[in-house]
């Protein structure tokens, strides 16, 4: 008994503090106005060098067009672990994404990245989009892209 007790302890030391270490973070990328089919969207992590890191969510439903947010694909190896359970609908002209996620506060001031990849039906794609660097300060200043993405902004 006092050998099960020890180790249902030990097991909720190491999962609660993980579980308590993470935030919501908002992320909002509005898009320009331009002609066309709604946009495809990865938002995601990535290292100081690039790396990919950790899919925060995908804006499109239908997985045989996620090899265009290339980066992305190339990162994520389009795993459907890697955006089950967080991707939604894509994302129209002038309209805007807007989605809470959680993100572990270990990424946060550790030379980590959000990025967005942008792709539309019959246009261009657009790797890196959108990049902010994730720092509490950057938290709530919006950043410009260069494609579909007019701004990217997250907040904690």
């Amino acid at each position: 008994m006092k050998i099960t007790t020890a180790c249902a302890c030990l097991a909720g030391s190491l999962v609660l503090p993980g579980l308590a270490q993470a935030r919501p973070v908002t992320l909002t990328a509005q898009m320009q106005n331009y002609g066309g089919n709604g946009a495809y969207l990865a938002v995601y992590v990535t290292d100081a060098a690039g790396k990919y890191k950790k899919t925060l969510w995908v804006a499109g439903k239908k997985a045989k067009y996620y090899k265009h947010l290339s980066d992305w694909a190339r990162g994520s190896g389009m795993n459907p672990r890697e955006f089950d359970g967080v991707s939604g609908a894509s994302v129209g002209s002038g309209k805007a994404l807007k989605v809470t996620v959680e993100l572990a506060d270990a990424l946060i001031d550790a030379d980590y990245e959000i990025r967005v990849d942008s792709a539309v039906e019959d246009g261009r794609d657009h790797p890196a989009d959108a990049r902010a660097p994730l720092t509490k300060q950057g938290a709530g200043k919006p950043v410009g892209g260069r494609g579909y993405v007019k701004s990217f902004t997250y907040d904690m």
